[in-house]
C-alpha cells in the first residue's frame, strides 16, 4: 500500500446487532482489501452453513475468529479504501474487547460511525437505558473522538419499509441525546442505510426518494453528500505531528512464530524507522526496531496517524505490555509521570489550602 493517500481510522460502534458487521463487511467488501478468491470461499462458506443473508458479517466474523486464533496479527484486514482516504478500522465491531479498549485509552479512532438500528423496537432496545447506542457515544465523546457519522440502519425493515417518517424521529431523539453528550448535530452526517441491502452505502438509492442528502455545517468547512462512503470522505483528518519527538502507544503485544515479538499500536507523534533504538515507558525497556509493517507491507518510516506493527530485538512478549509507550531513546524518550504527578498533587494542594484561608 502506498503512502499517497491519507490514512484516517475509524471505529464503529452501536447497539448489539444494530448491524454493525454487516455495514462494516458491506464496506470492506466493497472498496476493501480482501482479495476475491477469499470472498467468493466465504461466500460458498456463508451458504453451505445456510448463513447466506449474514455474507456480509460473515467476512469479518471469519477475519475476527483467524485474528483472534493468532494467525495473523493485523488488524489490517480491517481496511477499505475511499477516494481520499485509506480508512482502518480500529475496532473489529461487536468484539468483546471494545469497551474494554476504548477505557484504556487505546481508543486511537480519528471519527467514531454509530450504527443504529431503525426496525420496529430495535432503535427504542439500543437507546434505552441499558441499551449500548448510549454507552457507546459517550464513551467515545469522553475519549476524544470528537468526529461522528450516524448512520441508521434496517431501512428496509421500518414499517412500512425505507420510511420517512420512522428515519426522522430517529435522527431527532439521536441528535438530541449526542447534543447532551457534548457532539455539535450540525457538524454530524446522518445517512439512512441498509447495510445489507447496500442502500446509501455506496450508491444512492432509489428507494428513499425522500431522502434529499445529509449536509454538515463546520467552521474547517461544509460538506454535503448522499452515502456512508461520501460521508466517510468528509472525515477532517487530523494534523499529523511529524516533528514532535516519537510517542506510540501500544494497543498489544503479539508473540510471532519465526519472527518475535511484535508491539502494535498507532502512531500518534514523530516518526517510527527500522533500525530507531526505541524506548517503553513506564516499563523503561530498551530496544532495536528491526522492522516496521502496515497492513503487511515493510514501510522505511511509520507517520503519525499510522496503525503499525513493530518487531524488536531480544525483548519478549512479557516485558512490555498494552498501555505502554514507545519513543526514541535518543530523543526525548517518554518517562513514567509518577513522581511527577504526586509532586504536582502535592503543591496544588498547598495552594489549594492557602487559597481556602483566604476566604
Amino acid at each position: 500500500m502506498g503512502k499517497e493517500k491519507t490514512h484516517i481510522n475509524i471505529v464503529v460502534i452501536g447497539h448489539v446487532d444494530s448491524g454493525k458487521s454487516t455495514t462494516t463487511g458491506h464496506l470492506i467488501y466493497k472498496c476493501g482489501g480482501i482479495d476475491k478468491r477469499t470472498i467468493e470461499k466465504f461466500e460458498k462458506e456463508a451458504a453451505e452453513m445456510g448463513k447466506g443473508s449474514f455474507k456480509y458479517a460473515w467476512v469479518l466474523d471469519k477475519l475476527k475468529a483467524e485474528r483472534e486464533r493468532g494467525i495473523t496479527i493485523d488488524i489490517s484486514l480491517w481496511k477499505f479504501e475511499t477516494s481520499k482516504y485509506y480508512v482502518t478500522i480500529i475496532d473489529a465491531p461487536g468484539h468483546r474487547d471494545f469497551i474494554k479498549n476504548m477505557i484504556t485509552g487505546t481508543s486511537q479512532a480519528d471519527c467514531a460511525v454509530l450504527i443504529v438500528a431503525a426496525g420496529v423496537g430495535e432503535f427504542e432496545a439500543g437507546i434505552s437505558k441499558n441499551g449500548q447506542t448510549r454507552e457507546h457515544a459517550l464513551l467515545a465523546y469522553t475519549l476524544g473522538v470528537k468526529q461522528l457519522i450516524v448512520g441508521v440502519n434496517k431501512m428496509d425493515s421500518t414499517e412500512p419499509p425505507y420510511s420517512q417518517k420512522r428515519y426522522e424521529e430517529i435522527v431527532k431523539e439521536v441528535s438530541t441525546y449526542i447534543k447532551k453528550i457534548g457532539y455539535n448535530p450540525d457538524t454530524v452526517a446522518f445517512v439512512p442505510i441498509s447495510g445489507w441491502n447496500g442502500d446509501n452505502m455506496l450508491e444512492p438509492s432509489a428507494n428513499m426518494p425522500w431522502f434529499k442528502g445529509w449536509k454538515v455545517t463546520r467552521k474547517d468547512g461544509n460538506a454535503s453528500g448522499t452515502t456512508l462512503l461520501e460521508a466517510l470522505d468528509c472525515i477532517l483528518p487530523p494534523t499529523r505531528p511529524t516533528d514532535k519527538p516519537l510517542r506510540l502507544p501500544l494497543q498489544d503485544v503479539y508473540k510471532i512464530g519465526g519472527i518475535g515479538t511484535v508491539p502494535v499500536g498507532r502512531v500518534e507523534t514523530g516518526v517510527l524507522k527500522p533500525g530507531m533504538v526505541v524506548t517503553f515507558a513506564p516499563v523503561n525497556v530498551t530496544t532495536e526496531v528491526k522492522s516496521v509493517e502496515m497492513h503487511h507491507e515493510a514501510l522505511s518510516e511509520a507517520l503519525p496517524g499510522d496503525n503499525v506493527g513493530f518487531n524488536v530485538k531480544n525483548v519478549s512478549v512479557k516485558d512490555v505490555r498494552r498501555g505502554n509507550v514507545a519513543g526514541d531513546s535518543k530523543n526525548d524518550p517518554p518517562m513514567e509521570a509518577v513522581d511527577k504527578k504526586a509532586a504536582g498533587a502535592g503543591k496544588v494542594t498547598k495552594s489549594a489550602q492557602k487559597a481556602q484561608k483566604a476566604k
